[in-house]
C-alpha cells in the first residue's frame, strides 16, 4: 500500500458522540485508527503555513518568543543544516531556563499525565478497546517508520526531535477517547492535544532550537504491506523493487517486509555481497531476493546429503555446506515450505543447523528436536 493523499488533521470536537456499548466502540476504534494512520502514513507536501503557526504557538505556550523558520527537504537534510548552522541544546542546568525543545516537551508530558489520570478512571472496558488500536499505530509508524528514517541519520545528538505525523499513535490515544465522549479533559490539554493533531496532519519531522526551528518535510513515497499476523491494520514498511521510503531529495531507504536492507539487497544481490555480510537478517532478505535454488548455485555451495521429504510428499531435503564468511560453523538444510503460502506458491528455504549433523534427514530433525529416524516416521509436517 502507498499512502494516499488526505486533507490536514483539524480537530472536530463539536462532532464528538458519546459511545459506551464495547462491540460499537470496539468499530469506531478501528475507524479511528484507521484515520490516524493514514496521516502517519501521508506522502503529500507539507502545509507550512499550518505547521509553522502550530510550532509558533507552542513555544509561546512554553514561555518563548515564537522562532523563525527553516525547512528541509528531509530529515537526514535537516541534520546536516542543524549541524552546519551550529543549533544546539545546551546541557540543562540547574536554576537555569528550559531550551524551547525541554519546554514544550515538558509541558506536553505534565498535559499527557493529568489526561492519563482521567482516562484511568474510567469505568468499564474502553481502555482495553482502545489502547490495542493505538499500539498498532505505534508499531506501524513509530517502531517502523520512525526507525527507519532514524536510520538515514548520524548518531549525533540533537536534543529532542520531534516525529509531526509519526507521532499520530501518541496523539490518536487522548484524541479518541475525547472524540467518542468518553473523557472530559482540562481546556489547556484539550488544546495542547489540539494542536499536536495539526502537527500530525501537518508536517513530518521538526527540532525547537533558540530562535529558530528546523522543519523537515514528509516523504514522497512510503509503501507499506499489513504485517503477517498483526492485528489492527498494523503495516510494515515493504517495496520490493524500489525504496519503501523516499523524500524529495532522494534521500531513501530500501525495506523488505518491515527488514531494513542496504540498497544491493534489492538492486543487486550477489553471492559475494551475500558471503560477506555480517548481519544474518540482511543476509536472508538478500537470499530469499534471489530464491535459495539460484543462491545454492551462485554460491558453488557443496552438497552434503540429499533424502526425500518424508513430512512433504514429492519434495526433498538438500544439506549443503556454509560458506566462509558466515561466521561459526554450520549446514544448511534446504526445505520446502510445508504450507501454501499467500500468494498459492510453496518456498524453498534454507535453514542453518550443526555442522555435526551427519544427513539430511538429521537435520530436518533436529530443526523438530527429534532425530533423523523419528523424523522419517512423520505423516506430514506444516
Amino acid at each position: 500500500m502507498s499512502a494516499m493523499p488526505i486533507s490536514s488533521a483539524v480537530p472536530h470536537r463539536a462532532l464528538s458522540h458519546k459511545v459506551t456499548d464495547p462491540h460499537a466502540l470496539a468499530d469506531a476504534a478501528d475507524a479511528r485508527r484507521d484515520y490516524w494512520l493514514e496521516h502517519g502514513l501521508c506522502t503529500t507536501p507539507s502545509d507550512r503555513p499550518s505547521a509553522e503557526e502550530t510550532v509558533a504557538e507552542l513555544y509561546e505556550r512554553a514561555g518563548f518568543t515564537a522562532p523563525r523558520f527553516v525547512w528541509a527537504p528531509s530529515p537526514p537534510a535537516a541534520h546536516r543544516l542543524i549541524n552546519d548552522a551550529g543549533l544546539s541544546v545546551p546541557p540543562l542546568t540547574y536554576g537555569a531556563p528550559p531550551h524551547p525543545s525541554e519546554g514544550i516537551a515538558a509541558m506536553w508530558a505534565k498535559s499527557r499525565a493529568r489526561m492519563d489520570a482521567r482516562i484511568h478512571r474510567l469505568p468499564g472496558p474502553s481502555s482495553r478497546i482502545i489502547g490495542p488500536a493505538c499500539n498498532s499505530l505505534r508499531t506501524s509508524l513509530y517502531d517502523g517508520v520512525a526507525t527507519a528514517i532514524r536510520g538515514l541519520l548520524p548518531r549525533s545528538p540533537l536534543g529532542v526531535t520531534w516525529y509531526g505525523q509519526q507521532e499520530a499513535h501518541r496523539v490518536a490515544y487522548y484524541d479518541t477517547f475525547r472524540h467518542f465522549g468518553l473523557v472530559d479533559y482540562q481546556a489547556r490539554d484539550d488544546d495542547l492535544l489540539d494542536l499536536h493533531a495539526t502537527l500530525v496532519g501537518a508536517t513530518g519531522w521538526w527540532w525547537a532550537f533558540d530562535g529558530v526551528c528546523v522543519m523537515s518535510e514528509r516523504p514522497t513515497a512510503l509503501h507499506t504491506e499489513p504485517t503477517p499476523s498483526g492485528n489492527n491494520n498494523q503495516r510494515r514498511l515493504h517495496h520490493p523493487d524500489r525504496p519503501a521510503l523516499e523524500f524529495t531529495d532522494r534521500s531513501h531507504t530500501f525495506v523488505l517486509h518491515g527488514t531494513i536492507v542496504p540498497d544491493w539487497v534489492v538492486l543487486d544481490p550477489t553471492a559475494e555481497r551475500i558471503n560477506s555480510e555480517r548481519n544474518i537478517e540482511v543476509r536472508r532478505c538478500a537470499i530469499e531476493r534471489i530464491g535459495w535454488d539460484r543462491y545454492i548455485d551462485m554460491a558453488g555451495l557443496a552438497l552434503v546429503d540429499r533424502a526425500d521429504d518424508p513430512g512433504n510428499p514429492g519434495c526433498t531435503l538438500g544439506l549443503y555446506s556454509t560458506p566462509a564468511g558466515w561466521g561459526r560453523p554450520g549446514l544448511i538444510l534446504l526445505v520446502v515450505n510445508g504450507s501454501v503460502e499467500r500468494d498459492g506458491q510453496r518456498r524453498r528455504y534454507g535453514i542453518r543447523v550443526p555442522h555435526w549433523v551427519p544427513s539430511a534427514l538429521d537435520a530436518a530433525g533436529w530443526t523438530y528436536g527429534i532425530s533423523g529416524t523419528d523424523y522419517a516416521q512423520l505423516v506430514r509436517r506444516t
